[in-house]
């Protein structure tokens, strides 16, 4: 069958070889009537496919991905928007709390020096009252001490004038009354010595 149609081919084209005349010798760089009539019909049947079927898939293909990285970009884009958001709001935050931190510094800056003067004046009170109390301390071991040295140089001197007076001073009022003269002739003759 495909003689059949090749004859009917060539008979068509003009070239019949049961013609008679004379072929010329075939140019190897042109090819046949029927190998360019094939060669096209073929070209024209994939070409038909390929545009039909082929090239709608490819285009879906290259539409959906053009989507996505369509997407992609939109969604890049939100995420910087929201990042560069968060990373103002973090840095608001961060000077904040850096505001925060030194109002607490300073208030607890505040806090130590007013215990420390309060710590000072309670320091200050506490030996002024301990110096007040060793004062009254001192000053009632004086007294103390004057009234037993005037008790014992009483005794003293009155053993002493009655030695010299020669009587006995066995009385309690005469006694009482000798020992003062006596101390305050002493304590009059010290203050005299002390003043020049």
């Amino acid at each position: 069958m495909s003689t059949v149609w090749f004859a009917a081919f060539l008979a068509a084209a003009g070239d019949d070889p049961a013609a008679g005349h004379e072929a010329e010798p075939p140019n190897p760089l042109v090819p046949e009537i029927f190998d360019i009539f094939w060669s096209l019909l073929i070209v024209i049947i994939v070409g038909v496919v390929f545009t039909k079927w082929v090239l709608p898939k490819f285009q879906e293909v290259f539409d959906q991905r053009a989507e996505l990285i369509e997407g992609g970009i939109a969604k890049a884009d939100k995420a910087q928007e929201a990042a560069n958001a968060a990373l103002a709001e973090y840095q608001q935050q961060l000077a904040d709390a850096k505001g925060e931190a030194a109002r607490i510094r300073e208030e607890a800056r505040a806090e130590a020096a007013a215990i420390v003067a309060e710590a000072r004046t309670r320091a200050v009170e506490e030996a002024a009252r301990i110096a007040a109390a060793a004062e009254r301390s001192v000053e009632a071991e004086r007294q103390a001490a004057a009234v037993s040295l005037r008790t014992e140089v009483g005794a003293l001197a009155t053993d002493l004038a009655g030695k010299i007076v020669g009587e006995s001073l066995a009385d309690d009022k005469r006694l009482s009354r000798v020992v003062d003269r006596f101390l305050d002739e002493l304590e009059a003759s010290s203050t005299a010595g002390q003043a020049t």
